[in-house]
């Protein structure tokens, strides 16, 4: 039988000003080392380089920080530059400043929507289901055709209907 794994869920900022994303399944961790994302245009998208990132107000240390994720490999999209800072917009749209050096150029996906993704063995609606994922599971992301991208999370590997994941902008064809 086909698991299902667990999501995340962000909280509000808590006193202080600072908030948290807490993981209830496993976040994905592949071990690879991956160089820091280039200065290349915005938009594009990347993850989060480690399990505690802030996001701050403004780009540079001396802006508060107004949100902080727990989680590694979260998916986020650059939206905009300044020197070595990036703006970054999370799936749920929360938008904030960090330093470069907590992204990665690893490409992730997360499940949202509402209800169970199932994930199947090829990309088709025929093909035997290999898991199920509910929404804010995280899967490391393999490549995409126009309707579906091949995913994985630990001993899972599969192809989920591209509608039903956030990190990969439409027009994107990725093959790797």
């Amino acid at each position: 039988m086909a698991q299902a794994a667990q999501p995340a869920q962000k909280q509000a900022p808590a006193p202080g000003g600072q908030a948290g994303s807490a993981p209830l399944g496993r976040a994905v961790d592949s071990g690879a080392k991956t160089a820091a994302p280039a200065a290349t245009a915005a938009p594009r998208f990347v993850s989060l380089r480690s399990r505690l990132v802030h996001l701050r107000t403004g780009p540079g240390t001396q802006y508060p920080i107004d949100w902080v994720y727990l989680r590694r490999g979260l998916p986020m999209e650059v939206v905009q530059q300044f020197e070595e800072w990036r703006r970054v917009r999370d799936w749920q749209g929360t938008e904030g400043w960090t330093h470069h050096t907590n992204l990665t150029n690893e490409r992730t996906v997360i499940v949202v929507g509402g209800g169970e993704r199932l994930v199947r063995e090829r990309s088709s609606e025929r093909a035997n289901v290999v898991a199920r994922a509910e929404p804010g599971v995280i899967f490391r992301l393999s490549k995409c055709d126009a309707q579906w991208c091949q995913v994985e999370k630990d001993e899972h590997r599969g192809w989920i209907k591209r509608g039903e994941v956030w990190g990969i902008p439409p027009e994107e064809g990725l093959a790797r």
